[in-house]
């Protein structure tokens, strides 16, 4: 319940005559509000002229005045009573202050305010009854405009959080989209949005969450970029080993896939690398781990960059097995690419795969029968491990040696 539905009453009891009779003091009141506050207020210790002076005059004159305007009348305070309030409320979130001084304002002008309504209600005789009265109005009254001027303030501090956010996204997807954006274009944008211009940066792109899953969100931080809404979800950082220190625990085990570090240009490539980096995580090419990072898996990447190209590479240099049985198949490749990779002989490669080396010997005899020249021309070897490799990746649970 606002404090205004009990400030009101109070004032309500008091005889309105009593407001007309105070009016004259009402400027000495102002004065000695004014210069207390100054006095014990740094950030108001300032000289009376200008805006500043004028708005401060202005408000102390008008929290009193007001508060006359309440003595013995039953009526509610207009709508708009609190605007100037909360307009001081805003004015120091503009200022980058907190609201530490103008709350301390508030309390010395109350103070100001007791001891001279006190004063002038014992010169007039006022009945003791009365005091309590109007000491209670008085601080009940602070409190109240205190309350507002705090609404002001919250008011410009999501308005500006929002405005910020614009900025921020709309210097995600300029870097993200526009390559050709002038280095005197990129700094506008980013001292907008508060992001110190770095001159390289990597982009971490992160595992879409289901719809019906609330996703981890890391917290802000004035030096990491984020879009972290719709279905490519994604951070821009300068130091990403730093960052990714500070994130990790920030994403609760939600995979991020750290694109390489590129100059500010050339971000959407960083952020193509780390999205197919998240889809091969996804479809168990890429170890899933809480980070992964681009630089780590370059030839993975590199070799799915095109699954077109991929297929055809497969389709061409594994077309002898065509006629085997997928067992078959598995067990031949499995052998013929421990062959690719081994400098020994038939005892090397059975050590390697748990098997006998007569059976090894048996499996390179149709091995030769099947691959005969490719297996003697070094493009041909290159290209044949290359598919042999990427087929390993495409079918992780190959049968046993």
């Amino acid at each position: 319940m606002s404090t205004e539905l009990g400030v009101r009453p109070l004032w309500a009891s008091v005889p309105r005559d009593l407001a007309a009779r105070f009016r004259p003091a009402v400027g000495a009141l102002t004065r000695d509000m004014i210069t207390e506050i100054q006095e014990s207020v740094p950030a108001y210790a300032r000289p009376l002229d200008g805006s500043f002076g004028a708005i401060m005059t202005a408000a102390v004159e008008q929290s009193v005045l007001r508060v006359l305007d309440m003595i013995g009348t039953g009526s509610a305070l207009e709508d708009s009573w609190g605007d100037l309030f909360r307009q001081l409320g805003r004015a120091e979130f503009r200022a980058g202050r907190n609201l530490d001084s103008l709350q301390t304002a508030y309390r010395i002008g109350g103070r100001v305010a007791w001891r001279h309504v006190a004063a002038w209600a014992e010169a007039n005789h006022l009945p003791v009854p009365l005091f309590s009265v109007l000491a209670e109005g008085i601080f009940a009254y602070v409190e109240e405009i205190s309350s507002q001027s705090v609404a002001g303030y919250t008011q410009a501090q999501a308005q500006s959080t929002q405005v910020l956010d614009r900025h921020r996204k709309r210097l995600v997807e300029t870097l993200l989209t526009d390559p050709s954006v002038t280095r005197s274009g990129l700094s506008r944008l980013a001292a907008l949005a508060r992001w110190p211009v770095p001159k390289r940066v990597a982009v971490v792109a992160l595992d879409p969450m289901p719809d019906d899953l609330e996703a981890p969100r890391p917290a802000p931080h004035d030096d990491v970029l984020a879009d972290l809404d719709g279905d490519t979800p994604c951070l821009i950082v300068a130091d990403p080993k730093r960052h990714m220190r500070r994130l990790e625990s920030e994403l609760d085990g939600r995979v991020a896939c750290v694109g390489p570090a590129v100059a500010l240009s050339a971000a959407a490539t960083s952020l193509s690398l780390a999205r197919r980096a998240v889809s091969l995580v996804r479809r168990g090419i890429i170890p899933a781990e809480p980070v992964v990072w681009c630089q780590d898996h370059l030839p993975t990447l590199w070799l799915f960059a095109d699954e077109f190209l991929l297929s055809e590479v497969l389709a061409r240099n594994l077309a002898p097995m065509a006629g085997l049985t997928a067992k078959q198949q598995d067990r031949i490749a499995t052998t013929m690419l421990t062959w690719l990779h081994s400098t020994g002989g038939a005892p090397d490669i059975a050590e390697r795969l748990g098997i006998h080396p007569q059976t090894v010997r048996y499996r390179m005899r149709q091995v030769d029968k099947l691959f005969g020249a490719q297996l003697r021309d070094p493009h041909a070897r290159l290209e044949l491990e290359i598919a042999l490799r990427a087929r390993q990746m495409l079918t992780p649970t190959t049968a046993s040696a």
